[in-house]
């Protein structure tokens, strides 16, 4: 998978590999990364939006996820995991995260994901709006 470039924006989740995370192999098990790559956009979205603010009731639900595993995160590893808004197309958002050990900087991880957007209530995609796109390109916080 060919990461594109990024806007000049990203967002840094940092995480440490737990016991729980390790499997038969000593090593974090793949489905680790998928929830690290969830955690991530998460975190990116509560930054954005924290509670209290009318979008933090939106929901967001996963279309489609692609990974790449590159090398193994071990126990105790701490993760930087870096996270950008690619393409938005009515309600679906192109998310992509690099989870990259954070002592060396070895990559570990390239993920992209397709979000779609829903109401809260109706639970119905709904596009995803110009002002709110640019609050996802742009900084947070």
């Amino acid at each position: 998978m060919k990461m594109p470039a990024a806007p000049a924006f990203r967002f840094a989740h940092h995480l440490t590999v737990q016991l729980t995370d390790i499997d038969d192999f000593d090593h974090a098990n793949n489905v680790q990364y998928v929830r690290w790559v969830q955690e991530t956009a998460v975190a990116h979205w509560h930054a954005a939006y924290p509670a209290g603010t009318p979008e933090h009731s939106y929901i967001w639900v996963v279309r489609e996820h692609r990974i790449q595993y590159r090398h193994p995160a071990l126990l105790h590893d701490e993760l930087r995991c870096t996270t950008w808004i690619g393409e938005v197309r009515g309600a679906q958002c192109q998310r992509f995260v690099r989870i990259e050990r954070a002592a060396d900087g070895k990559l570990l991880c390239e993920a992209e994901t397709q979000w779609v957007l829903l109401d809260a209530i109706s639970k119905r995609p709904m596009r995803i709006e110009q002002p709110m796109r640019d609050y996802l390109w742009g900084p947070v916080g």
